[in-house]
């Protein structure tokens, strides 16, 4: 089944085993443009820093109908072109680490931005044209060798999965939501209980998605409501417009896959466990979980349990 659907399929099993819980125990380049960020300013800027991708031209691979853009390598993503007249064109993309991405390109004559998030080193790039139903035909498989400028850049960039501009209304929002922060940690914190507080799970569309859906940043925050896939992106989306290096990760939940989110705070490192801050630990960072639990206890400690989180791919 395809990696896409399952994560969508499983994320509505998810929402019922959080209600079934809570229900017993209580009966590069940028542009520049918590609470609620109500109150007396923070020391913080807050001034949105959104990353560019380019399609310079000044590195291709392949050529019509899938042309990949590699002139930006060292800012963590490469562009890709579709302009054929499949239904769907498919990338495949295996970084240092062994581990290969798949990407469906399905809006021709449009470039869309893909990350690197294995680090530095050899990437396999292969390119695939739909031919019926699930039969692809090869078109390459190149070999580059990537550098990273800075090992945070590939979790600051736009991408297909976190697509947001410095118009984006979530970046936007995301200014407004932590004027009152004082540190990246309060930002963090400003962006997360905002999204919680803000979003309901949707389980109509859980049941209704179709393959290969995307997040729309945007289309969540305006009818606040979503799946998990959803609820991460936003969360990113609004950090990353923010500088503020996020993942957003994708993998297994104890038996059900599922999305979430880490961040990188300067003088910290990478945080994995941030929703509530217990005097010597963060509990998981995972706004699906945490808007839908309510608070609930026993929730919060799977959360807080990393052991319950199996990571496969990075975003």
């Amino acid at each position: 089944m395809n990696l896409k659907r399952r994560l969508l399929i499983l994320c509505g099993l998810l929402f019922c085993l959080v209600l079934l819980v809570s229900g017993c125990s209580s009966g590069g380049k940028s542009s520049s443009g918590g609470g609620s960020g109500e109150g007396k300013a923070g020391t913080r800027d807050s001034t949105p820093h959104v990353y560019v991708p380019e399609a310079s031209g000044t590195g291709l691979l392949g050529g019509s109908p899938l042309t990949l853009d590699i002139s930006h390598t060292d800012q963590g993503y490469l562009m890709a072109l579709y302009d054929g007249s499949a239904s769907r064109a498919n990338i495949q993309i295996t970084g240092p680490d062994g581990i290969t991405y798949k990407y469906f390109i399905t809006t021709p004559g449009q470039y869309v931005t893909l990350p690197l998030t294995s680090g530095s080193g050899t990437y396999t790039i292969a390119g695939y044209e739909n031919i019926v139903d699930n039969q692809y035909a090869s078109l390459y498989k190149e070999t580059i060798e990537v550098t990273l400028a800075d090992e945070l850049l590939p979790y600051l960039y736009p991408n297909q999965y976190v697509n947001f501009s410095s118009e984006s209304r979530a970046v936007q929002k995301a200014s407004e939501v932590v004027k009152s922060a004082s540190s990246d940690l309060d930002a963090v914190a400003d962006v997360y209980h905002f999204v919680i507080e803000h979003v309901s799970y949707d389980t109509e569309k859980a049941e209704t998605v179709p393959a290969g859906y995307l997040p729309d940043v945007d289309e969540t925050l305006s009818t606040g409501k979503g799946i998990c896939f959803d609820y991460a992106a936003l969360t990113t989306a609004m950090l990353r417009s923010q500088n503020i290096p996020t993942r957003l990760e994708i993998g297994y939940s104890g038996k059900i896959y599922h999305a979430w989110i880490s961040v990188y705070i300067e003088d910290i490192g990478w945080i994995d466990k941030l929703i509530e801050f217990t005097g010597d630990a963060w509990t998981r960072m995972d706004p699906t979980f945490a808007s839908s639990n309510e608070n609930n206890e026993k929730i919060l400690k799977y959360i807080g349990d990393g052991s319950n989180y199996n990571l496969q791919y990075l975003h």
